[in-house]
């Protein structure tokens, strides 16, 4: 059974856009322990060439998730929020998190609908949630504006949301974010198993922070790389392909279509290798592949990933899903260099 201590390792470093620095520092030492050398973009992004050769295929994962910062702190100490992407208020209601404040302190809280005891509010099951009528239960005996700060909390500083890491005996993996460490989990693979095979090849692994506010992939790349290869999550739900247990092959999301040449090699060398895969339209999706394209970057891209049960919320993977993943990346980088 694959060892998957270095995902469980990675989702428990709370990393939303912004507050990458811990995750990335992982990344870069962990690529470093398997023979690499990687190094930083000026963003704080982590990049790393797997061979001696001017990389040409770049394959990119982002490390930074949803989150939320203090926007307000309350007259009573509670604490409002503003959104770190596209974190959903129904989803991540009643959720743990973590407060890191600038000077290092952490405290804890629970994100909260205002009112929120059944034996007093009429309307707790119907209300519509919304940033103006929840709030972060600090978990601090606080009844004030003035007891908040001077517990050094201010508004700006960081709240991270408790994951519930979960590998059960089924295979599934069950986490808030696999969107999309489970992502950067098939980077980890890539790099110690071309370390293993001894592969020189002209590929550059990417590690994004900055995904899921919209300019994670836009910029950072080497100036040698002409095609990219995104690694995200596959969308399982009503009206699309993907399944937990495959890799998907995105054609299209909301961004537009994908280049066709790298998804009809992508199909072919899943078919041929008997990989379990699902070819799909993603509704409302973008990815670091549409920023790396809105950027002006002359790139052709690809996306793919394993499938996510229940994005942006209480999300869900299976190891199957994964290893196709890992599997069709690998397959697709010995169908191109295997001659070199």
């Amino acid at each position: 059974m694959k060892d998957y201590s270095t995902l469980q390792a990675l989702v428990a470093i709370d990393s939303p856009s912004g507050f990458t620095e811990r995750a990335s520092q992982y990344i870069h030492h962990l690529l470093t322990e398997y023979g690499w050398s990687p190094d930083y973009t000026n963003k704080g992004a982590v990049r790393c060439t797997l061979g001696s050769q001017a990389p040409t295929l770049a394959i990119a994962a982002h490390v930074d998730t949803l989150g939320a910062v203090i926007s307000d702190i309350a007259k009573n100490g509670t604490l409002r929020i503003s959104k770190v992407g596209g974190l959903s208020l129904n989803g991540f209601e009643g959720g743990y998190c973590r407060i890191h404040t600038l000077e290092g302190k952490v405290y804890t809280g629970t994100l909260l609908l205002d009112n929120p005891a059944a034996h007093v509010n009429k309307d707790l099951n119907s209300a519509q949630r919304s940033l103006y009528n929840m709030h972060i239960r600090l978990d601090e005996e606080v009844e004030s504006k003035k007891d908040i700060e001077a517990l050094g909390i201010n508004v700006g500083d960081f709240i991270c949301f408790e994951t519930n890491y979960q590998e059960l005996p089924s295979g599934y993996i069950k986490s808030r974010f696999m969107d999309n460490k489970a992502g950067c989990f098939v980077l980890f693979e890539l790099a110690r198993q071309i370390k293993a095979k001894g592969w020189d090849v002209p590929v550059q692994i990417f590690f994004s922070n900055y995904e899921e506010v919209g300019h994670g992939g836009t910029c950072g790349y080497a100036p040698s790389v002409k095609e990219l290869l995104v690694i995200d999550m596959g969308v399982v739900g009503d009206g699309t392909a993907g399944e937990e247990t495959a890799c998907s092959i995105c054609a299209k999301d909301s961004s537009g279509p994908y280049d066709y040449g790298m998804r009809k090699q992508l199909v072919q060398l899943a078919q041929k290798y008997a990989i379990p895969y699902r070819l799909d339209v993603y509704p409302f999706y973008g990815s670091d592949g549409s920023a790396a394209l809105r950027a002006g970057n002359d790139y052709r891209v690809g996306l793919i990933g394993p499938g996510v049960s229940a994005s942006h919320g209480v999300e869900r993977t299976h190891q199957k899903g994964i290893q196709a993943t890992i599997d069709l990346c690998m397959a697709y980088i010995e169908s191109k260099f295997k001659a070199l």
